[in-house]
């Protein structure tokens, strides 16, 4: 990560200001640790990508092997041993999400040509330049990269170590990625130009994903997108919100939503899977802005 962009990182768990222990530097900073002095807590940052999380261990128990490869990456004794540290104390459970992960880091990269994201890229485009941008479910980089040519600062967040590496390698410099919770807020009280979260209501509550965008725009833009796939098993959201109750939530938290966007729209999203599945999506969108 670029050492000018650890002013804009809070601790997760009480928002305090962190401070930086750097082993490996070059360009960037590949290898080191975000240092809370109020909670104690340490964030890894390895491969050049923050890991902020507030309990490694408990995200790592349904990630087993992204442990090992965390390991294997570290370029340090010093990040070793906190790496094994951390998986010692793991809770090992049936799933491993890692690799689910890295599939669908290789099912984004083969689709990231598709028309969905060329329309996506488009109605962005009119957006004028902002200062402060962040996405929200970034995966590989595909939207925040392309964000990057165009606004001052722009920050991707996800989950999947595996599609921020990938979303890593093409990132301009002013661009910049971190593994973190979007209900997890590293940015402290940052407020932003730009908000977008694409295709998130069904792994993010819809009423509290927004409610949270919410609280980081004080006067600025939010892109959201979905198809409302809610049905998940038992991983599906407890309250679903449709195409008109998400508009209505939106209204509730402030934002006035573009004429463009303010009727439901069905945006095709071919996702192919492999060479015998694809998935068809209508997708809705959503540009709106609040003023205070």
């Amino acid at each position: 990560m670029n050492r000018k962009n650890s002013q804009f990182v809070f601790c997760v768990k009480c928002k305090c200001a962190l401070t930086l222990d750097v082993f490996d530097e070059t360009s960037e900073i590949n290898e080191g640790f975000f240092l809370c002095n109020n909670c104690n807590l340490k964030f890894p940052i390895i491969s050049k990508i923050p890991i902020l999380v507030e309990n490694l261990s408990h995200f790592l128990s349904n990630r087993s092997s992204l442990g090992g490869l965390l390991f294997e990456q570290s370029l340090t004794k010093t990040m070793k041993d906190f790496i094994k540290n951390i998986m010692s104390k793991m809770k090992k459970t049936e799933n491993d999400f890692f690799l689910t992960e890295k599939r669908w880091t290789n099912i984004y990269l083969s689709n990231r040509k598709s028309s969905f994201y060329k329309n996506i890229k488009f109605h962005i485009s009119k957006i004028p330049t902002k200062n402060f941008v962040v996405e929200y479910g970034s995966s590989i980089g595909i939207i925040s990269n392309t964000l990057g040519l165009k606004h001052k600062h722009v920050f991707g967040v996800d989950t999947s170590f595996s599609a921020l590496l990938q979303a890593k390698k093409e990132s301009p410099k002013n661009c910049e990625y971190f593994l973190a919770d979007i209900l997890q807020n590293p940015f402290g009280k940052k407020k932003f130009d730009l908000i977008l979260a694409l295709n998130m209501f069904e792994l993010v509550e819809p009423s509290l994903l927004v409610k949270t965008i919410s609280k980081q725009i004080s006067n600025g833009f939010i892109f959201l997108s979905d198809p409302y796939d809610y049905v998940r098993g038992k991983n599906s959201v407890k309250n679903p919100l449709n195409e008109n109750e998400i508009r209505e939530t939106l209204y509730q938290n402030n934002f006035q939503i573009n004429k463009i966007t303010k009727n439901p729209s069905k945006l095709n999203w071919n996702l192919k899977i492999n060479d015998r599945t694809q998935l068809n999506y209508k997708v809705d969108i959503i540009l709106a802005r609040k003023f205070s």
